[in-house]
């Protein structure tokens, strides 16, 4: 059954959500947050748009496919180790620029790292919670 809504409200919801996910992972690198939580709030507003609008809406907006996303950010995360070993430190060594950013302060990283968390969990989430959706749908 659809709520008519619950619908007006994910219009709503859906953008302040995937910004509220973004600042959760920008702020994560220096305060509590980060990539997981930020993934985490992300899946919960495109689940909640498949909610209202059916799977196919979902994926419609997403911009890859969970498996997609998922292969990203490990691949993101294992990066930002490779890093500190190309500068001939140990891996996953933390490593900063000398700029500072507006928003996100000094780039390193750590930031990457954190992309990649929020790109796995969030690929991970909406595959699992997309294809669970699917086979009620059908």
């Amino acid at each position: 059954m659809r709520s008519l809504i619950l619908a007006a409200a994910t219009r709503v919801v859906f953008p302040l959500l995937l910004l509220f996910s973004v600042f959760l992972l920008f702020r994560g690198h220096n305060e509590p947050g980060g990539g997981f939580v930020g993934g985490l709030v992300a899946a919960t507003a495109y689940a909640l748009l498949a909610l209202t609008g059916g799977v196919a809406a979902a994926r419609r907006v997403l911009p890859a496919r969970p498996e997609v996303l998922i292969g990203t950010g490990l691949l993101a995360a294992l990066a930002s180790g490779l890093v500190g070993l190309a500068a001939g430190r140990p891996f996953m060594t933390g490593l900063w620029g000398d700029v500072s950013l507006p928003v996100v302060g000094k780039p390193g990283t750590p930031v990457l790292f954190d992309a990649g968390v929020y790109l796995t969990v969030l690929g991970v989430v909406l595959l699992i919670l997309l294809t669970l959706q699917e086979e009620d749908e059908a």
